[in-house]
C-alpha cells in the first residue's frame, strides 16, 4: 500500500490524512497559518518493511505538487530500484494506491501496470480500490498517524531537521509491528465484508 502526505513544520495534522467520521457535522473550527512551511512525503508498506520515504521537492528543496510526471519519476527511478535493491520478487508484489489523479494518471497507469501485471489495486486497474477507504489503508489508518506522533515529538525546528526525524522514524518502525497492523487490516476487511461497506468507528488499531 502507498501513498502521500504532507508533515507540516508547525506540527499540523493534514486534513485530508485524518478523516472524521460523524453522523453530524461537528461544526468545529481548525486556524492554521497561511503558507505553513511542510515536506510531502510518499511511502510504500507491506508486512515486512515500510519503502521510502521519498520527498517530492524541487531543486531547492521546497515541496512541490505530486502531478503526474513526478509520480511517474518517483516509481521509475525511487520505487522500482529499491525494490529491486532490498530483493524484493516484484512478481510476487501487488501494488495499491488510490484514485488521485496523479496516480491514475494515463502516464501513470501505462508505466505501473507491466510492472505488476494483474495485480494492480487501483481505480483503473486490475482491481478497484474504494474511492473513500481510510478505514482500509494502512497508510491512512495507521502508518502516517505513527510516523507524525514520533516525529513531532523531535520538535524539528527546520525543514531539514524534519526530514531527517522522517527518515528516522521510518527505519524504526519494526516488521512485527508491521505483522500486528496486516493482521488488523484483515480484520477490518472482514469488518466490512460484514457491515456491507459501511464506516468502522469501532475497528482499534493494536501495535
Amino acid at each position: 500500500m502507498s501513498d502521500e502526505a504532507h508533515f507540516h513544520l508547525n506540527s499540523m495534522v493534514n486534513q485530508q490524512n485524518c478523516r472524521y467520521w460523524a453522523n453530524e457535522n461537528p461544526q468545529q473550527l481548525h486556524e492554521r497559518p497561511l503558507h505553513s512551511p511542510k515536506v510531502t512525503v510518499w511511502c510504500a508498506v507491506s508486512q515486512t518493511c515500510v519503502i521510502g520515504p521519498y520527498f517530492f521537492e524541487d531543486g531547492n528543496g521546497r515541496a512541490v505538487t505530486v502531478n503526474s510526471e513526478r509520480y511517474v519519476e518517483m516509481i521509475t527511478n525511487f520505487f522500482l530500484p529499491e525494490l529491486r535493491r532490498r530483493l524484493v520478487p516484484i512478481r510476487c508484489v501487488w501494488f495499491q494506491h488510490d484514485g488521485a489523479t496523479a496516480h491514475t494518471a494515463r502516464a501513470s497507469i501505462d508505466i505501473i501496470r507491466p510492472r505488476f501485471p494483474g495485480r494492480l489495486i487501483s481505480r483503473f486497474g486490475d482491481v478497484h480500490w474504494p474511492p473513500r477507504s481510510p478505514d482500509l489503508s494502512i497508510c491512512d489508518f495507521f502508518l502516517w498517524g505513527h510516523l507524525k506522533a514520533r516525529v513531532y515529538e523531535k520538535k524539528p525546528r527546520t525543514l531539514d531537521e524534519l526530514k531527517d526525524a522522517i527518515h528516522v522514524e521510518v527505519a524504526q518502525v519494526e516488521r512485527a509491528m508491521l505483522e500486528r497492523v496486516y493482521t488488523n487490516f484483515q480484520e477490518r476487511l472482514q469488518q466490512c465484508i460484514n457491515d456491507f461497506g459501511h464506516p468502522m468507528p469501532d475497528v482499534i488499531l493494536h501495535t
